[in-house]
Protein backbone atom coordinates (compact mmCIF):
# COMPACT_ATOMS: atom_id res chain seq x y z
CA UNK A 1 0.00 0.00 0.00
CA UNK A 2 0.90 3.35 -0.91
CA UNK A 3 1.73 6.03 1.70
CA UNK A 4 -0.83 8.80 2.15
CA UNK A 5 0.96 12.32 3.86
CA UNK A 6 -1.68 13.23 5.96
CA UNK A 7 0.30 16.22 7.93
CA UNK A 8 -2.11 16.67 11.53
CA UNK A 9 -4.77 14.23 10.49
CA UNK A 10 -1.55 11.81 10.70
CA UNK A 11 -2.04 11.91 14.81
CA UNK A 12 -5.75 11.77 15.12
CA UNK A 13 -6.45 8.35 15.15
CA UNK A 14 -4.07 8.05 18.57
CA UNK A 15 -5.40 11.27 20.03
CA UNK A 16 -9.00 9.30 19.61
CA UNK A 17 -8.35 6.39 20.72
CA UNK A 18 -6.68 8.08 23.49
CA UNK A 19 -9.74 10.10 24.09
CA UNK A 20 -11.99 7.28 24.13
CA UNK A 21 -10.60 5.04 26.40
CA UNK A 22 -10.13 7.50 29.01
CA UNK A 23 -13.98 8.17 28.56
CA UNK A 24 -15.21 4.78 28.43
CA UNK A 25 -12.53 2.82 30.18
CA UNK A 26 -12.45 0.37 27.66
CA UNK A 27 -9.48 0.14 25.93
CA UNK A 28 -10.42 -2.75 22.87
CA UNK A 29 -13.16 -0.75 21.45
CA UNK A 30 -11.41 2.64 21.48
CA UNK A 31 -8.29 1.37 19.54
CA UNK A 32 -10.37 -0.14 17.04
CA UNK A 33 -12.26 2.86 16.29
CA UNK A 34 -9.20 4.53 16.47
CA UNK A 35 -7.31 2.29 13.90
CA UNK A 36 -10.65 2.90 11.49
CA UNK A 37 -10.58 6.06 11.72
CA UNK A 38 -7.07 5.96 10.78
CA UNK A 39 -7.71 3.26 7.72
CA UNK A 40 -10.73 6.05 6.65
CA UNK A 41 -8.59 8.71 6.41
CA UNK A 42 -6.46 7.11 4.14
CA UNK A 43 -9.27 5.60 2.05
CA UNK A 44 -11.02 9.04 1.52
CA UNK A 45 -7.32 10.38 0.24
CA UNK A 46 -5.91 7.56 -1.76
CA UNK A 47 -7.78 6.62 -4.75
CA UNK A 48 -8.80 3.35 -5.91
CA UNK A 49 -9.57 2.14 -2.21
CA UNK A 50 -13.03 1.38 -1.90
CA UNK A 51 -14.68 2.88 1.53
CA UNK A 52 -16.61 0.42 2.16
CA UNK A 53 -14.43 -2.69 2.24
CA UNK A 54 -10.91 -0.76 1.85
CA UNK A 55 -10.54 0.41 5.69
CA UNK A 56 -11.26 -3.21 7.23
CA UNK A 57 -9.11 -4.66 4.45
CA UNK A 58 -5.82 -1.81 5.35
CA UNK A 59 -6.52 -2.64 8.71
CA UNK A 60 -6.33 -6.34 8.63
CA UNK A 61 -3.48 -6.00 6.63
CA UNK A 62 -1.43 -3.83 8.85
CA UNK A 63 -2.41 -6.02 11.32
CA UNK A 64 -0.89 -8.93 9.78
CA UNK A 65 2.20 -6.72 8.53
CA UNK A 66 2.77 -5.71 12.54
CA UNK A 67 2.03 -8.20 14.53
CA UNK A 68 5.12 -9.49 16.26
CA UNK A 69 4.69 -13.89 17.33
CA UNK A 70 7.60 -13.42 18.99
CA UNK A 71 6.35 -11.17 21.70
CA UNK A 72 2.88 -12.55 21.87
CA UNK A 73 3.83 -16.15 22.59
CA UNK A 74 6.41 -14.87 25.41
CA UNK A 75 3.37 -13.40 27.04
CA UNK A 76 1.32 -16.36 26.83
CA UNK A 77 4.13 -18.87 28.15
CA UNK A 78 4.78 -15.99 31.10
CA UNK A 79 0.95 -16.63 31.77
CA UNK A 80 0.84 -20.52 31.50
CA UNK A 81 4.13 -20.20 33.82
CA UNK A 82 2.58 -18.02 36.35
CA UNK A 83 -0.23 -19.87 36.21
CA UNK A 84 1.45 -23.43 36.98
CA UNK A 85 3.63 -21.66 39.43
CA UNK A 86 0.46 -21.35 41.31
CA UNK A 87 -1.15 -24.52 41.18
CA UNK A 88 2.03 -25.89 42.38
CA UNK A 89 1.78 -23.47 45.54
CA UNK A 90 5.05 -21.42 44.64
CA UNK A 91 3.05 -18.13 45.05
CA UNK A 92 1.29 -18.69 47.80
CA UNK A 93 4.72 -20.35 49.84
CA UNK A 94 6.16 -16.93 48.29
CA UNK A 95 3.99 -14.45 49.45
CA UNK A 96 4.06 -16.07 53.05
CA UNK A 97 8.01 -16.38 53.12
CA UNK A 98 7.87 -12.58 51.61
CA UNK A 99 5.44 -11.12 54.57
CA UNK A 100 7.41 -12.66 57.39
CA UNK A 101 10.55 -10.84 55.73
CA UNK A 102 9.34 -7.77 54.60
CA UNK A 103 7.32 -6.10 57.35
CA UNK A 104 6.24 -2.43 56.04
CA UNK A 105 4.52 -1.21 53.44
CA UNK A 106 7.17 1.14 52.46
CA UNK A 107 9.85 -1.81 52.06
CA UNK A 108 7.47 -3.83 50.11
CA UNK A 109 7.50 -0.43 47.64
CA UNK A 110 11.37 -0.41 47.69
CA UNK A 111 11.89 -3.87 47.30
CA UNK A 112 9.99 -4.09 44.47
CA UNK A 113 11.30 -0.99 42.82
CA UNK A 114 14.99 -2.10 43.81
CA UNK A 115 13.80 -5.48 41.58
CA UNK A 116 12.62 -3.34 38.84
CA UNK A 117 16.19 -1.90 38.27
CA UNK A 118 18.18 -5.13 38.79
CA UNK A 119 16.04 -6.65 35.79
CA UNK A 120 17.47 -4.24 33.10
CA UNK A 121 17.93 -6.51 29.88
CA UNK A 122 14.38 -5.67 28.34
CA UNK A 123 11.50 -3.64 29.29
CA UNK A 124 9.06 -6.54 28.34
CA UNK A 125 11.11 -8.98 30.67
CA UNK A 126 10.87 -6.51 33.35
CA UNK A 127 6.99 -5.83 33.33
CA UNK A 128 6.19 -9.15 33.84
CA UNK A 129 8.59 -10.75 35.89
CA UNK A 130 8.91 -8.00 38.53
CA UNK A 131 4.53 -8.28 38.61
CA UNK A 132 4.57 -11.93 38.95
CA UNK A 133 7.20 -12.22 41.29
CA UNK A 134 6.34 -8.97 43.73
CA UNK A 135 2.34 -8.89 43.68
CA UNK A 136 1.83 -11.25 46.60
CA UNK A 137 4.54 -8.60 48.41
CA UNK A 138 2.21 -5.76 47.88
CA UNK A 139 -0.80 -7.43 48.10
CA UNK A 140 0.35 -8.42 51.65
CA UNK A 141 0.30 -5.27 52.55
CA UNK A 142 -2.16 -3.15 50.70
CA UNK A 143 -0.19 -1.54 47.54
CA UNK A 144 -3.26 -0.60 44.81
CA UNK A 145 -2.18 -2.43 41.93
CA UNK A 146 -2.14 0.53 39.95
CA UNK A 147 1.11 1.88 42.16
CA UNK A 148 2.63 -1.67 41.32
CA UNK A 149 1.87 -0.95 37.58
CA UNK A 150 3.19 2.47 37.88
CA UNK A 151 6.36 1.23 39.82
CA UNK A 152 6.95 -1.66 37.40
CA UNK A 153 6.62 0.95 34.22
CA UNK A 154 8.79 3.38 35.82
CA UNK A 155 11.25 1.40 36.55
CA UNK A 156 10.87 -0.44 32.92
CA UNK A 157 11.88 1.99 30.04
CA UNK A 158 13.54 4.32 32.55
CA UNK A 159 15.68 1.16 33.71
CA UNK A 160 16.81 -0.11 30.08
CA UNK A 161 17.44 3.28 28.56
CA UNK A 162 20.51 3.95 31.12
CA UNK A 163 22.12 0.54 30.90
CA UNK A 164 24.89 -0.08 28.80
CA UNK A 165 24.28 -4.12 28.01
CA UNK A 166 19.89 -3.98 27.20
CA UNK A 167 18.03 -4.80 24.48
CA UNK A 168 17.51 -0.99 24.23
CA UNK A 169 20.81 -0.12 24.15
CA UNK A 170 21.33 -2.60 21.15
CA UNK A 171 18.29 -0.19 19.67
CA UNK A 172 19.59 2.96 20.20
CA UNK A 173 23.38 1.61 19.25
CA UNK A 174 21.92 0.53 15.61
CA UNK A 175 20.35 3.47 14.85
CA UNK A 176 23.75 5.66 16.36
CA UNK A 177 25.41 3.53 14.34
CA UNK A 178 23.32 4.40 11.03
CA UNK A 179 24.46 7.90 11.35
CA UNK A 180 28.47 7.60 11.02
CA UNK A 181 28.60 10.58 13.24
CA UNK A 182 30.14 8.28 16.16
CA UNK A 183 33.88 6.53 16.36
CA UNK A 184 31.73 4.18 18.66
CA UNK A 185 28.04 4.16 18.91
CA UNK A 186 28.39 2.09 22.56
CA UNK A 187 30.52 4.87 23.82
CA UNK A 188 28.14 7.67 22.51
CA UNK A 189 25.32 6.23 23.95
CA UNK A 190 27.12 5.93 27.48
CA UNK A 191 27.49 9.55 26.99
CA UNK A 192 23.66 10.28 26.92
CA UNK A 193 23.41 8.53 30.41
CA UNK A 194 23.79 11.67 32.64
CA UNK A 195 22.08 13.28 30.41
CA UNK A 196 18.75 11.35 29.92
CA UNK A 197 16.96 13.58 32.65
CA UNK A 198 13.71 11.30 32.16
CA UNK A 199 14.59 8.33 33.50
CA UNK A 200 17.39 9.38 36.29
CA UNK A 201 14.09 11.35 37.40
CA UNK A 202 11.48 8.86 37.42
CA UNK A 203 13.58 6.57 39.66
CA UNK A 204 14.04 10.07 41.97
CA UNK A 205 9.95 10.05 41.71
CA UNK A 206 9.71 6.19 42.13
CA UNK A 207 12.00 6.16 45.73
CA UNK A 208 9.88 9.84 46.51
CA UNK A 209 6.32 7.72 45.97
CA UNK A 210 7.79 4.61 47.87
CA UNK A 211 9.17 6.61 51.21
CA UNK A 212 6.44 9.11 51.24
CA UNK A 213 3.20 8.21 50.25
CA UNK A 214 3.11 11.03 47.83
CA UNK A 215 -0.54 10.51 46.22
CA UNK A 216 -2.17 12.52 44.40
CA UNK A 217 -4.59 13.06 41.64
CA UNK A 218 -5.98 9.43 40.47
CA UNK A 219 -3.43 7.48 42.41
CA UNK A 220 -4.71 8.92 45.63
CA UNK A 221 -8.30 8.07 45.09
CA UNK A 222 -6.95 3.98 43.96
CA UNK A 223 -4.69 3.93 47.02
CA UNK A 224 -7.75 5.03 49.08
CA UNK A 225 -9.67 2.05 48.14
CA UNK A 226 -6.58 0.10 48.71
CA UNK A 227 -6.79 1.04 52.18
CA UNK A 228 -10.99 -0.05 52.40
CA UNK A 229 -9.45 -3.51 50.87
CA UNK A 230 -10.34 -2.83 47.41
CA UNK A 231 -6.78 -3.51 45.19
CA UNK A 232 -8.45 -2.83 42.25
CA UNK A 233 -7.15 -6.08 40.88
CA UNK A 234 -8.47 -7.55 37.54
CA UNK A 235 -11.04 -10.24 38.14
CA UNK A 236 -9.59 -13.40 37.15
CA UNK A 237 -12.13 -16.62 37.92
CA UNK A 238 -8.98 -18.46 37.10
CA UNK A 239 -6.52 -16.70 39.73
CA UNK A 240 -9.31 -16.42 41.90
CA UNK A 241 -9.75 -20.55 42.30
CA UNK A 242 -6.03 -20.23 42.71
CA UNK A 243 -5.75 -17.83 45.38
CA UNK A 244 -8.49 -20.06 46.99
CA UNK A 245 -6.54 -23.23 46.95
CA UNK A 246 -4.07 -23.50 49.83
CA UNK A 247 -3.93 -27.22 50.13
CA UNK A 248 -0.65 -27.23 48.02
CA UNK A 249 2.54 -28.36 49.23
CA UNK A 250 4.84 -26.33 47.20
CA UNK A 251 7.75 -23.81 48.83
CA UNK A 252 9.11 -21.37 47.90
CA UNK A 253 11.64 -22.87 46.02
CA UNK A 254 8.48 -23.81 43.50
CA UNK A 255 8.69 -19.63 42.94
CA UNK A 256 12.20 -18.77 42.72
CA UNK A 257 13.48 -21.54 40.72
CA UNK A 258 11.44 -21.42 37.57
CA UNK A 259 11.64 -18.16 37.76
CA UNK A 260 15.71 -17.55 38.16
CA UNK A 261 15.65 -20.37 35.48
CA UNK A 262 13.51 -17.70 32.74
CA UNK A 263 16.76 -14.71 33.99
CA UNK A 264 18.88 -17.70 33.42
CA UNK A 265 17.64 -19.07 30.13
CA UNK A 266 16.93 -15.76 28.58
CA UNK A 267 20.20 -14.21 28.71
CA UNK A 268 21.81 -17.29 27.68
CA UNK A 269 18.77 -16.83 24.92
CA UNK A 270 20.05 -13.16 24.14
CA UNK A 271 23.89 -13.77 24.23
CA UNK A 272 23.28 -17.20 21.77
CA UNK A 273 20.93 -15.10 19.28
CA UNK A 274 23.68 -12.36 19.14
CA UNK A 275 26.58 -14.16 18.44
CA UNK A 276 28.45 -14.82 21.80
CA UNK A 277 29.21 -18.43 20.47
CA UNK A 278 29.10 -17.73 17.01
CA UNK A 279 32.06 -17.69 14.42
CA UNK A 280 32.05 -14.13 13.88
CA UNK A 281 34.71 -12.76 16.71
CA UNK A 282 33.30 -9.63 16.52
CA UNK A 283 30.28 -10.85 18.26
CA UNK A 284 32.33 -12.30 21.55
CA UNK A 285 31.54 -10.01 23.93
CA UNK A 286 29.14 -9.07 25.55
CA UNK A 287 28.30 -5.91 24.50
CA UNK A 288 28.37 -6.54 21.15
CA UNK A 289 26.26 -9.78 21.62
CA UNK A 290 23.54 -7.43 23.28
CA UNK A 291 23.56 -5.33 20.36
CA UNK A 292 22.95 -7.95 17.36
CA UNK A 293 20.63 -9.73 19.97
CA UNK A 294 16.93 -10.98 18.65
CA UNK A 295 15.37 -9.69 21.95
CA UNK A 296 11.84 -11.47 21.44
CA UNK A 297 13.06 -14.54 20.13
CA UNK A 298 15.19 -15.06 23.14
CA UNK A 299 12.42 -14.44 25.72
CA UNK A 300 10.66 -17.11 24.26
CA UNK A 301 13.40 -19.66 24.40
CA UNK A 302 13.75 -18.42 28.27
CA UNK A 303 10.22 -19.26 28.81
CA UNK A 304 10.30 -22.48 27.16
CA UNK A 305 12.97 -23.64 29.55
CA UNK A 306 11.57 -22.20 32.82
CA UNK A 307 8.84 -24.04 31.74
CA UNK A 308 10.39 -26.87 31.27
CA UNK A 309 12.16 -26.40 35.22
CA UNK A 310 9.05 -26.06 36.26
CA UNK A 311 7.44 -29.60 34.74
CA UNK A 312 11.01 -31.43 36.15
CA UNK A 313 10.46 -29.70 39.22
CA UNK A 314 6.64 -30.31 39.78
CA UNK A 315 5.06 -33.16 38.61
CA UNK A 316 7.98 -36.43 39.37
CA UNK A 317 6.99 -34.49 43.47
CA UNK A 318 3.05 -34.87 42.71
CA UNK A 319 2.67 -31.26 43.14
CA UNK A 320 -0.08 -31.57 40.18
CA UNK A 321 -0.71 -34.19 37.47
CA UNK A 322 1.10 -34.15 34.27
CA UNK A 323 -2.23 -33.70 32.85
CA UNK A 324 -2.95 -31.21 34.81
CA UNK A 325 0.41 -29.38 34.24
CA UNK A 326 -0.46 -29.34 30.52
CA UNK A 327 -3.83 -27.64 31.33
CA UNK A 328 -2.67 -25.27 33.12
CA UNK A 329 -0.35 -24.29 31.10
CA UNK A 330 -3.54 -23.80 28.73
CA UNK A 331 -5.47 -21.88 31.02
CA UNK A 332 -2.33 -19.44 31.86
CA UNK A 333 -2.32 -18.54 28.21
CA UNK A 334 -5.94 -17.54 28.15
CA UNK A 335 -4.66 -14.80 30.83
CA UNK A 336 -2.47 -13.38 28.34
CA UNK A 337 -5.43 -13.18 26.06
CA UNK A 338 -6.77 -9.27 26.26
CA UNK A 339 -2.86 -8.63 27.29
CA UNK A 340 -2.29 -10.17 23.69
CA UNK A 341 -4.98 -8.43 22.10
CA UNK A 342 -4.86 -4.98 23.17
CA UNK A 343 -1.03 -5.81 22.14
CA UNK A 344 -2.02 -6.89 18.78
CA UNK A 345 -4.40 -3.72 18.32
CA UNK A 346 -1.57 -1.40 19.59
CA UNK A 347 1.01 -2.46 16.87
CA UNK A 348 -2.17 -1.72 14.47
CA UNK A 349 -2.86 2.01 14.98
CA UNK A 350 0.93 2.64 15.07
CA UNK A 351 1.37 0.94 11.74
CA UNK A 352 -1.55 2.92 10.61
CA UNK A 353 0.12 6.10 11.43
CA UNK A 354 3.49 5.15 10.67
CA UNK A 355 3.34 3.81 7.51
CA UNK A 356 -0.04 5.08 5.96
CA UNK A 357 -0.60 8.49 7.12
CA UNK A 358 3.36 9.21 7.61
CA UNK A 359 3.22 10.39 10.96
CA UNK A 360 7.68 10.35 11.46
CA UNK A 361 6.92 12.68 7.95
CA UNK A 362 4.97 15.28 10.16
CA UNK A 363 7.04 15.22 12.85
CA UNK A 364 10.26 15.85 10.78
CA UNK A 365 8.43 18.94 9.57
CA UNK A 366 7.87 20.32 12.93
CA UNK A 367 12.01 19.57 13.61
CA UNK A 368 13.03 20.86 10.71
CA UNK A 369 10.81 24.01 10.96
CA UNK A 370 12.44 24.52 14.90
CA UNK A 371 16.31 24.14 13.46
CA UNK A 372 16.57 28.31 14.24
CA UNK A 373 15.98 27.84 18.12
CA UNK A 374 19.69 26.66 18.79
CA UNK A 375 19.69 26.82 22.51
CA UNK A 376 15.95 25.83 22.97
CA UNK A 377 16.87 22.29 20.57
CA UNK A 378 17.22 20.34 23.25
CA UNK A 379 13.56 21.04 25.06
CA UNK A 380 12.35 21.25 21.48
CA UNK A 381 13.64 17.90 20.66
CA UNK A 382 12.34 16.43 23.81
CA UNK A 383 8.53 17.76 23.29
CA UNK A 384 8.37 16.50 19.51
CA UNK A 385 10.18 12.99 21.03
CA UNK A 386 7.96 12.81 23.76
CA UNK A 387 4.73 13.69 21.75
CA UNK A 388 5.80 11.39 18.62
CA UNK A 389 6.38 8.49 21.15
CA UNK A 390 2.80 9.10 22.82
CA UNK A 391 0.80 9.35 19.45
CA UNK A 392 2.57 5.83 17.85
CA UNK A 393 3.19 4.14 20.87
CA UNK A 394 6.70 3.34 20.22
CA UNK A 395 9.98 4.69 22.23
CA UNK A 396 11.97 2.42 19.81
CA UNK A 397 10.34 3.82 16.44
CA UNK A 398 10.41 7.15 17.55
CA UNK A 399 14.61 7.79 18.51
CA UNK A 400 14.87 5.37 15.42
CA UNK A 401 13.02 8.44 13.39
CA UNK A 402 14.29 10.90 15.28
CA UNK A 403 18.00 9.84 15.63
CA UNK A 404 19.06 10.46 11.68
CA UNK A 405 16.91 13.42 11.94
CA UNK A 406 18.31 15.41 15.12
CA UNK A 407 22.11 14.43 14.81
CA UNK A 408 23.08 16.39 11.80
CA UNK A 409 20.28 19.08 12.67
CA UNK A 410 22.62 19.39 16.22
CA UNK A 411 26.02 19.04 14.57
CA UNK A 412 24.95 21.98 12.09
CA UNK A 413 23.51 24.37 14.68
CA UNK A 414 26.05 23.81 17.95
CA UNK A 415 28.22 20.23 18.32
CA UNK A 416 28.43 21.45 22.32
CA UNK A 417 25.00 20.29 22.31
CA UNK A 418 24.66 17.26 20.23
CA UNK A 419 25.04 14.67 23.03
CA UNK A 420 22.21 16.45 25.01
CA UNK A 421 20.12 17.03 22.25
CA UNK A 422 20.52 12.93 21.47
CA UNK A 423 19.70 12.51 24.96
CA UNK A 424 16.23 14.50 24.79
CA UNK A 425 15.68 11.95 22.06
CA UNK A 426 15.86 9.21 23.90
CA UNK A 427 14.34 11.04 27.06
CA UNK A 428 11.36 12.15 25.11
CA UNK A 429 10.96 8.53 23.67
CA UNK A 430 11.17 7.18 26.77
CA UNK A 431 8.64 9.64 28.56
CA UNK A 432 5.71 9.43 25.40
CA UNK A 433 6.30 5.83 25.78
CA UNK A 434 5.64 5.92 29.67
CA UNK A 435 2.35 7.95 29.24
CA UNK A 436 1.02 6.32 26.02
CA UNK A 437 -1.72 3.85 26.50
CA UNK A 438 -0.99 2.49 22.97
CA UNK A 439 2.45 1.92 23.85
CA UNK A 440 3.39 -2.35 24.63
CA UNK A 441 5.37 -1.54 27.70
CA UNK A 442 2.17 0.46 29.43
CA UNK A 443 -0.03 -2.34 28.37
CA UNK A 444 2.52 -5.25 29.77
CA UNK A 445 3.02 -3.30 32.83
CA UNK A 446 -0.95 -3.59 33.08
CA UNK A 447 -0.76 -7.04 33.13
CA UNK A 448 2.04 -7.68 34.61
CA UNK A 449 0.36 -5.60 37.91
CA UNK A 450 -2.77 -7.24 37.21
CA UNK A 451 -4.50 -3.96 36.55
CA UNK A 452 -6.85 -2.27 34.86
CA UNK A 453 -5.47 -0.76 31.89
CA UNK A 454 -6.98 2.51 31.54
CA UNK A 455 -6.51 3.00 35.56
CA UNK A 456 -3.04 2.15 35.26
CA UNK A 457 -2.60 4.95 32.25
CA UNK A 458 -4.97 7.43 34.21
CA UNK A 459 -3.14 7.26 37.71
CA UNK A 460 0.86 6.85 36.16
CA UNK A 461 0.26 10.08 34.23
CA UNK A 462 0.54 12.89 36.29
CA UNK A 463 3.72 11.42 37.62
CA UNK A 464 4.82 11.60 34.77
CA UNK A 465 3.92 15.11 33.71
CA UNK A 466 5.54 16.43 36.97
CA UNK A 467 8.77 14.68 35.90
CA UNK A 468 8.54 15.45 32.29
CA UNK A 469 8.02 19.18 33.34
CA UNK A 470 11.55 18.98 34.83
CA UNK A 471 13.10 17.32 32.46
CA UNK A 472 12.05 20.62 30.04
CA UNK A 473 13.30 23.12 32.42
CA UNK A 474 16.58 21.14 32.83
CA UNK A 475 16.93 21.12 29.04
CA UNK A 476 16.42 24.19 28.83
CA UNK A 477 19.24 24.97 30.92
CA UNK A 478 21.29 22.87 28.84
CA UNK A 479 20.96 24.49 25.49
CA UNK A 480 21.69 27.61 26.94
CA UNK A 481 24.46 26.95 29.22
CA UNK A 482 25.89 25.01 26.08
CA UNK A 483 25.51 21.75 27.57
CA UNK A 484 26.77 22.43 30.98
CA UNK A 485 25.68 18.86 33.16
CA UNK A 486 25.89 20.21 36.28
CA UNK A 487 23.59 23.28 35.25
CA UNK A 488 21.18 21.36 33.62
CA UNK A 489 20.73 18.12 35.97
CA UNK A 490 20.87 20.45 39.20
CA UNK A 491 18.22 22.86 37.49
CA UNK A 492 15.82 19.87 36.65
CA UNK A 493 16.08 17.80 40.24
CA UNK A 494 15.83 21.56 42.10
CA UNK A 495 12.53 21.79 39.43
CA UNK A 496 11.36 18.28 40.72
CA UNK A 497 11.68 19.23 44.15
CA UNK A 498 9.88 22.43 43.56
CA UNK A 499 6.83 20.71 41.85
CA UNK A 500 6.80 17.90 44.49
CA UNK A 501 6.72 20.61 47.60
CA UNK A 502 4.02 22.44 45.34
CA UNK A 503 1.62 19.40 45.26
CA UNK A 504 1.83 18.63 48.86
CA UNK A 505 1.75 22.55 49.57
CA UNK A 506 -1.38 23.13 47.11
CA UNK A 507 -3.06 19.57 46.56
CA UNK A 508 -6.21 19.94 48.91
CA UNK A 509 -6.16 16.56 50.75
CA UNK A 510 -2.22 16.65 50.74
CA UNK A 511 -2.11 19.84 52.51
CA UNK A 512 -4.83 18.43 55.04
CA UNK A 513 -2.43 15.32 55.68
CA UNK A 514 0.53 18.03 55.92
CA UNK A 515 -1.25 19.82 59.22
CA UNK A 516 -2.68 16.57 60.57
CA UNK A 517 1.11 15.56 60.93
CA UNK A 518 2.46 18.68 61.93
Amino acid sequence: MEPYYAGWLSILPPVIAITLALLTKEVLSSLLIGILSGTIIYALNVPGVSLLVGPIEIAFNVMVDKIDMNIIIFCSLLGALVYVISMAGGTAAYGKWAASKIKSRRSALLSTSALGAFVFIDDYFNCLTVGTVMKPVTDAHGVSRAKLAYIIDATAAPICIIAPISSWAAAVGSNLKATGAFDSDFAAFVSTIPYNFYALLSLIMIVVVSLTRFDFGPMRAAEKRAEQGDLGALSSPVVDTLDADRTRRGGILDMLLPIASLIVFSVLGLLYSGGYWGEDEAYHTLAAAFGNTTAAQALVWGSCGALIVALLLFVPRGLVSFRGFMDGVVEGMKTMLTANIILVLAWTISGVCRDLLQTPQFVESIVAGGQASGALLPAIVFVVAGFLSFSTGTAWGTFGILIPIVVPVAQAIDPNLLVVTLSATLAGSVFGDHCSPISDTTILSSAGAGCNHVEHVSTQLPYALVVAGACFAGYTVAGVSGGSLVLSLGTAIAVLAALIIGIRLFHPALRTENAQTA
